[in-house]
């Protein structure tokens, strides 16, 4: 979906301007960005949450030349989803009972 596409199904369902919609979109937007800089993390309930992470330095290597190169330490945004939108999405798989085990055989 794009930005326009979902500006106008928020207007559409919540029966608002586009121009509301847009203002509204925007402003999510603007507090996830201010919250996981202030606080490392945001959470959009029942969808999931941004979370800064902080990654260790490490060895790599250059895929052109195969020399080892140290890559620096960084910090990183990840979203993780929530349980609830995962299994929305994709269900997870049944567990199958596990058979009894065969009886020895007689002798």
């Amino acid at each position: 979906m794009t930005q326009s596409q979902i500006v106008q199904s928020l207007a559409e369902k919540c029966e608002i301007t586009k121009k509301v919609a847009q203002s509204m979109l925007e402003t999510l937007a603007e507090t996830a960005i201010s919250e996981v800089k202030k606080n490392g993390m945001f959470v959009l309930p029942g969808i999931g949450r941004l979370v800064r992470v902080e990654r260790k330095a490490r060895m790599g290597r250059n895929p052109s030349t195969g020399e080892q190169i140290k890559i620096g330490a960084k910090k990183v945004v990840k979203f993780r989803i929530a349980k609830a939108a995962k299994e929305a999405i994709v269900p997870a798989k049944a567990k199958k009972p596990k058979a009894p085990p065969a009886p020895a055989p007689a002798t």
